[in-house]
């Protein structure tokens, strides 16, 4: 599993690479399918997550907003996010937003704090917004950690969304996924009201591409997904597919 700043920027494209990062070998890696599929993965993902936050801050008024980011890296698809909400909706971002970054290496979070500045400083396209990003050391096999949090955000009024790209749910096992989702549902109080991932397909070519690479991704693909997650009381709301991967929009559901 890369880092997430290396993952960053891959996704940055073959003509935006800067040194060290930009010889012939990078720039040939940027343009491949794979990579370019990553690019697209995160498109998909912020649309999801920007299109599922539309519709519930809209009537959640001025209460504070929360994205926790599981094994989020520079919490680039949050930023991306915030900035598809500014542009569609403005007025949903009337209020403070906190982006909780869980993830165990430090160095991503702090690109993604650099990050921020830029986007909210003056001319940026988040200037003006309410907009901080902490760092939660983690490992998704302490899920005790994402309870608390969920925990002490829920004590007050709050919407909180969790999203996880290239991560979780495409490196984790089974119980990994379920107990990280139980998590966040754990307190009866709960606010969380969607998940956005990603999930890697488990169409013929995707198997191929795992035989050859490096990388432990997890197979499943939105349907076996789907079933998976209803073991934990949420369902898939929306898919959009890429290459490699499916993009999950999920909502829980009541428990029986």
């Amino acid at each position: 599993m890369l880092g997430g700043l290396s993952t960053y920027i891959l996704k940055l494209g073959a003509t935006n690479l800067v040194a060290p990062y930009n010889t012939d070998l990078d720039r040939r890696l940027a343009a491949s399918p794979a990579i370019m599929s990553m690019r697209v993965r995160l498109q998909q993902l912020a649309h999801l997550l920007a299109d599922g936050l539309r519709q519930d801050l809209t009537t959640r008024n001025a209460v504070p907003l929360h994205l926790v980011s599981i094994g989020g890296g520079t919490a680039i698809d949050c930023l991306n996010a915030l900035i598809l909400l500014r542009k569609s909706r403005p007025s949903a971002l009337d209020r403070s937003v906190t982006i909780h970054v869980l993830d165990p290496d430090s160095e991503a979070p702090e690109f993604g704090t650099r990050a921020l500045a830029s986007l909210t400083s003056d001319g940026g396209p988040l200037n003006g917004l309410r907009v901080g990003l902490l760092h939660v050391p983690y490992s998704w096999e302490n899920t005790p950690t994402l309870a608390d949090l969920v925990r002490k955000l829920s004590a007050s009024d709050s919407v909180i969304a969790a999203s996880t790209e290239g991560a979780l749910f495409e490196y984790a096992d089974d119980q990994a996924v379920l107990s990280n989702l139980e998590a966040l549902r754990s307190d009866v109080n709960s606010k969380v009201t969607l998940v956005a991932g990603t999930v890697t397909r488990a169409d013929p070519l995707t198997r191929e591409f795992i035989t050859t690479s490096r990388f432990k991704l997890v197979p499943r693909g939105h349907e076996a997904f789907g079933a998976l997650v209803r073991e934990a009381h949420f369902a898939v709301a929306q898919v959009r597919s890429t290459l490699l991967s499916d993009q999950v929009l999920l909502r829980p559901v009541q428990a029986h």
